[in-house]
């Protein structure tokens, strides 16, 4: 080994150390659930916080409370530029190649939805044609059929393997002379399935049709370069990635900013109004209508700073080793069969136990401390796929270690006991 390899080796320890003690950042996960301490595995619904960004939040409304973009007081200019500054580090996050291409939304679902109502209304005549796959999240299933039934078009669907990975033999045939856009999940909220997002990007693309892709849960997990990826729409939600709730971000390429109408109307997504025309403001400005959610897109910016602290690529790692360690250990447990089996996961464990409703699992976990998912989590398509009426899914994050996976695993044992 070269003092150059020690080097690297020695680097990627310190990280995967330091993502190992961050656990003490996050003062949620210090409390205690019916007498148990806290197992927290529902971070595939919504992450928890650190005290970087509970601070930051807090700074901004003890000390900068204002509106932004139009006041010269000395409160307002303050605010206004803590946010803008949020929206180059977001530019930096995801490597895109200029800050205006980053527009503020409330979350990965209204990205989707002003991506549907705009450009697909720009772009929709009757007849033609959207795919998605069969593993997306309601939010990138139901703003299409809207805009399908406004325009008369169809809505073409990926299917899936038992394995819970994309029919890629399928996927060619479906890109047809009518496709004007392609949705798709980067990683399956319900099954963990990390899809080969490159690869089908430009399939698409050499059949000149665009993709839009919701990464509401790849951000929180991996490192995405958009201009590697080389998607036309990217959706995330903060919330997933240890930021605040009700705000989120749709990169988009300049070009589709440049030519899309606006998604809503109201101030500051205007240069001037008259009755008798509005001239609209410049990208992206023209789709952030009205007072955003300013203290929680600073808080964004703080997640962004901790994750960008903490390196991508060493948390990627981490969980990987914490999702290989679940997976042989959750297979211990009498009667459970994991739903979704794909190659390449990120941190999700889907699971039944044979005889046992996963609501009833849910309940019994709750009493031992262990906060899991029950249900469809919003993905009724997918669940429905593989003959189930709801799954339970276990989905970590950084923060959670081996130990508790074990406590994970000794209240599903409980829970066979006492439902078996």
């Amino acid at each position: 080994m070269t003092p150059s390899d020690t080097d690297t080796v020695t680097e990627q320890f310190r990280k995967m150390v330091s993502i190992a003690g961050c656990r003490h950042q996050f003062p949620l996960l210090r409390q205690y659930v019916n007498g148990k301490p806290l197992v927290y595995f529902d971070n595939a619904a919504t992450s928890q916080k650190p005290q970087a960004v509970i601070d930051a939040m807090m700074r901004y409304y003890q000390e900068s409370n204002s509106n932004i973009h139009r006041g010269v007081h000395s409160l307002s200019e303050r605010a206004t530029q803590s946010y803008e500054e949020v929206r180059h580090k977001v530019r930096a996050f995801l490597n895109a190649r200029d800050h205006r291409e980053i527009v503020f939304v409330r979350g990965a679902t209204e990205a989707i939805n002003l991506v549907a109502h705009s450009f697909g209304r720009l772009a929709l005549r009757e007849g033609d044609e959207i795919l998605i796959s069969g593993m997306e999240h309601h939010s990138n299933i139901v703003p299409w059929q809207i805009l399908c039934e406004e325009r008369h078009a169809r809505l073409h669907v990926i299917p899936i393997t038992d394995a819970g990975e994309l029919d890629l033999e399928a996927f060619p045939a479906l890109l047809t002379e009518r496709t004007r856009i392609l949705a798709i999940t980067h990683v399956s909220n319900a099954l963990g399935t990390v899809n080969p997002i490159k690869q089908l990007i430009a399939q698409a693309h050499a059949k000149g049709i665009p993709v839009l892709v919701d990464g509401a849960q790849a951000v929180p997990h991996m490192h995405v370069d958009v201009q590697d990826l080389d998607c036309d729409f990217y959706a995330f939600s903060a919330h997933k990635m240890f930021g605040p709730t009700g705000v989120g971000v749709l990169y988009a390429k300049s070009r589709w900013l440049e030519e899309m109408p606006p998604y809503q109307g109201g101030g500051d997504m205007i240069k001037s109004v008259t009755f008798e025309k509005t001239i609209y403001n410049d990208p992206p400005y023209k789709f952030e209508a009205g007072t955003p959610n300013i203290g929680g897109c600073i808080g964004l910016g703080a997640a962004l700073d901790y994750l960008r602290e903490l390196n991508m690529d060493a948390i990627r790692r981490f969980e990987d080793d914490l999702l290989a360690y679940a997976t042989a250990r959750i297979l211990t447990v009498p009667g459970v069969r994991i739903i979704g089996t794909a190659r390449e996961k990120a941190g999700v464990l889907s699971f039944v136990m044979e005889g046992i409703h996963p609501h009833d699992i849910g309940t019994v976990l709750d009493v031992e401390g262990v906060a899991i998912r029950t249900g469809h989590h919003c993905a009724q398509p997918v669940v429905q796929r593989f003959g189930l009426p709801a799954t339970a899914r276990a989905s970590f994050a950084f923060y959670n270690t081996k130990e508790e996976v074990d406590a994970f695993i000794k209240a599903l044992h409980k829970a066979r006991e006492v439902l078996g």
